[in-house]
């Protein structure tokens, strides 16, 4: 289900009371100027509440007040600025620069100063076309001030009154995308679906899932105090729970698909988890309406379906190892069907807060407000993305001023000024995406004004109209822009209307002035541009980074050092959340031209792989939690330690090569040997034993790529050392030798990048070999022969001989050949990143 696009769930969503309460703030603004004053004071009012209203978001209570307080102050200190250069022409234009500039610079505070920087932007663009005096632009910017601090009052009384509202339907969208993140799971269960696209699609709805999760933690996890608060935080700390059961389900989806393609079991598990999205639906959909949720879906007959084909499996000489996975698939299963059952319980139960929280101290989980000078002292500079999108902002509001003073008719320039700050944003994806949709929805929106305003002529119909189209605007801003430029281009329109009665041209011109707006827009999104490639090597190291201090959370979880897992659930949120920019920066990257991408394929499985390691990190989790008393803990704990040691071993090496990378003048990350690596191998040197990296035990891919980096560093040595053995006698040859060094560091340097590729795709041919010898074995007979030989094996795993055991060690085995295939992966990315 796409929650915002179908109409029974997006009527009770937080966007549609956010798009009622906004517009019923800026109207009930202008109506009640109205009564003391004439339309053209009233709508500077409206104005200044408009302002306001763009920064009235579902946030809690003291940043919402934070934020709206900021717009206040900004956009009047913007108008009053502006209003009093306007009978100055000369000076006008620096302090045009200058508002552009200092609101392209708020983009250094991240994506929650985006509104505030746009709402500075647009009363400048609404400003500039008065002529004021001094008085006037006093009063003017007074009136503006009124508006903005009227919304301002009023947002915070409906907010307040709401807030419990508010976070059923920000909890409600999360647990809706969650079921999303479900359906696309269904999908890997029909053999007939491409597994990588798939795994593509999971992985990229993480992205949602995150964000939506982090936005109902900062809502659910603040200002408890009731029973009823209780009740929505547990709610929201059994979705996390369920999300990691799915997640531990993510490991053992191709050995299924190989095995069990043509047999009615998937088919079976796939209704399952599909009754599961339904489920979760309907959860959401009750929560949505304030009211307990009840199961209404039968699991029974399918979980009987399921157990019974399961059964008939067991007399054909089918591999044990496929057998297990199949098993602990289902209890997986089951086991996320018992937490809907709780989701279920916990709609319905109030509870005191202080008995379901993880921990007194919820500030690691929760997004702060930070809006120091610092940040923006330390980004005026020439790499500095902020500082970059500033320069080109400024110069392209600079640019369109100049065509629309040069425009063959009588041009609204703030309509193309508008236009450009609509467009023109900090990233290359979304300026191109908001072009097409401006063009289009203002082409649109045209059409129904021209159709509105010659059918009706009484203000007051036609402000019911203005109030619907706030209502559009505002509900769709984060979610759908096309339809709110429709909705912004018909309330414009008709403001114009009602100011200026009779205006039959007005329709053409702002289409026209879009096309040239959105042209100048593009053209700037070329000039100075902040390519999404060139902060890729920073993300996959906080990705690295993240993703070693999860596995030492787990490890002390798993071990019984740590008291709770309070530590290991902040930790899972950090990886989650740096491996989501990375998947972010991935997808912006993928939008740009061509030419800008870089390690395309290498970063899609390197983001893939993090993502496995989550997913074997939770299953580990789980068997130990579930299991624990089958255990045989010293030999458990034995495996734990081995395997968490090899996996942020291979993750420390992958970091430690991207900080010697920089170090050395290179521009990525990766496995390419520094200078002093490179300079003794030319010594002639051992070169550092790769293999040793991931462990004892690896996969046949690991053992096939870390052989082949052994070979290929002896390769590099070698030639070194013959050429450091070559060096001509004589002082006339000192230049030869320079540059025949110089030669020689060049090619060693080459050899070392060819080696970092070979290796990935050696690690990647050595899977798909393995995946082809399973299929060739199965259609030729010769897993029936060596059913006896694999289950010898599937006793064995365990030196302990227990099943559960045997299950842990292999989660633990599968964690540390991704850990090792991630390693081999930020070397093939890091030879792409150095590429201009």
């Amino acid at each position: 289900m796409q929650y915002a696009h179908d109409a029974r769930t997006f009527v009770y969503s937080h966007y549609v009371y956010r798009g009622l309460r906004s517009a019923t703030g800026v109207i009930g603004a202008t109506l009640i100027a109205l009564q003391f004053a004439d339309l053209p004071t009233a709508m500077v009012v409206s104005m200044g509440a408009l302002c306001t209203s763009l920064m009235d978001l579902p946030n809690p209570l003291n940043h919402k007040f934070n934020e709206m307080m900021a717009s206040v102050l900004l956009c009047s200190a913007v108008t009053l600025l502006v209003a009093m250069a306007t009978p100055f022409p000369r000076v006008m234009p620096f302090v045009l620069v200058l508002v552009t500039f200092m609101a392209g610079m708020m983009t250094a505070y991240g994506n929650k100063t985006l509104p505030l920087q746009f709402s500075a932007l647009f009363v400048m663009t609404l400003t500039i076309n008065e002529d004021f005096v001094v008085r006037r632009a006093i009063e003017h910017a007074l009136l503006f001030t009124v508006g903005a601090v009227a919304y301002m009052a009023y947002a915070m009384a409906v907010s307040w009154a709401t807030q419990r509202r508010t976070k059923q339907q920000v909890l409600a969208e999360s647990l809706y995308e969650m079921a999303s993140y479900l359906e696309i799971k269904a999908g890997f269960y029909d053999a007939g679906n491409d597994y990588e696209a798939l795994f593509n699609q999971l992985v990229r709805q993480q992205i949602v899932v995150a964000e939506r999760q982090q936005a109902a933690r900062d809502l659910v996890l603040r200002g408890n105090r009731t029973t009823h608060d209780g009740l929505l935080v547990q709610v929201h700390m059994r979705m996390l729970d369920l999300y990691e059961y799915i997640l531990s389900t993510n490991t053992d989806y191709p050995l299924l698909r190989q095995t069990f393609g043509s047999t009615p079991v998937l088919d079976h598990l796939r209704r399952l988890v599909q009754l599961m999205c339904k489920d979760v639906e309907a959860i959401a959909f009750d929560i949505t309406r304030g009211r307990p949720s009840y199961a209404e879906v039968d699991y029974r007959q399918v979980l009987r379906a399921v157990e019974q084909e399961i059964a008939q499996l067991r007399y054909h000489h089918i591999n044990p190892a496929a057998m297990t996975a199949l098993a602990e698939t289902l209890d997986m299963i089951k086991g996320a069907i018992a937490l809907v059952e709780q989701l279920h319980e916990a709609s319905r139960t109030p509870v005191e807060p202080s008995k379901v929280l993880p921990g007194p101290d919820m500030t690691p989980f929760l997004t702060r407000q930070r809006y120091e000078l610092k940040v923006l002292r330390d980004n005026l500079n020439w790499k500095s993305p902020a500082f970059r999108f500033a320069l080109r902002i400024t110069m392209a509001v600079g640019a369109g001023l100049w065509i629309a003073d040069h425009l063959p008719y009588v041009s609204h320039s703030y309509w193309i000024l508008l236009t450009i700050i609509v467009i023109l944003k900090p990233n290359f994806s979304m300026t191109k995406q908001r072009y097409n949709d401006r063009l289009i929805g203002t082409l649109i929106g045209c059409a129904i004004s021209v159709a509105v305003l010659k059918v009706v002529h009484q203000p007051l119909i036609l402000l019911g109209v203005l109030f619907l189209a706030l209502v559009a605007s505002t509900a769709f801003s984060t979610i759908k822009y096309r339809y709110t430029a429709v909705a912004a281009c018909v309330q414009v329109l008709i403001q114009i209307n009602l100011l200026m009665p009779g205006s039959s041209t007005v329709a053409g011109e702002r289409l026209i002035d879009t096309v040239i707006g959105g042209l100048i827009a593009s053209v700037f999104s070329f000039v100075l541009p902040s390519w999404e490639y060139r902060a890729l090597p920073a993300l996959v190291d906080n990705v690295l980074q993240a993703n070693r201090r999860y596995i030492a959370a787990t490890r002390d979880l798993l071990l019984r050092v740590a008291k709770d897992d309070f530590a290991y659930r902040v930790q899972r949120k950090q990886f989650m959340d740096s491996l989501s920019a990375l998947i972010g920066s991935f997808q912006r990257m993928l939008d740009e031209p061509k030419s800008r991408h870089r390690a395309v394929d290498n970063l899609n499985r390197f983001i893939v792989q993090n993502y496995l390691v989550a997913a074997h990190v939770a299953a580990a989790r789980i068997q130990v939690r579930e299991h624990y008393g089958e255990l045989d803990l010293p030999a458990a704990e034995a495996a734990i330690r081995q395997a968490t040691d090899a996996a942020t071993h291979s993750l420390q090496l992958a970091s430690q090569r991207l900080a010697d990378d920089d170090r050395a003048g290179g521009r990525g990350a990766g496995f390419i040997r520094a200078a002093k690596e490179r300079a003794k191998a030319a010594e002639g040197q051992q070169p550092p034993d790769r293999s040793k990296t991931v462990g004892n035990t690896q996969s046949p891919g690991a053992m096939l790529a870390g052989a082949a980096a052994t070979v290929m560093a002896a390769d590099i040595a070698g030639s070194g050392a013959a050429v450091a053995a070559g060096v001509m006698p004589g002082n006339d040859a000192a230049n030869a030798v320079k540059a025949a060094a110089a030669e020689n560091a060049a090619n060693a340097a080459a050899a070392a990048d060819e080696a970092s590729e070979r290796r990935a795709r050696l690690a990647d041919s050595a899977d798909r070999r393995r995946a082809d010898v399973l299929v060739q074995a199965a259609a030729s007979g010769e897993l029936a022969r060596a059913a006896s030989e694999a289950g010898a094996t599937a006793s064995s795993a365990s030196s302990t001989g227990r099943t559960a055991n045997a299950i842990l060690e292999r989660r633990l085995r599968a964690l540390r050949e991704d850990a090792a295939k991630i390693a081999l992966r930020t070397g093939a990315i890091g030879r792409a990143m150095r590429q201009r």
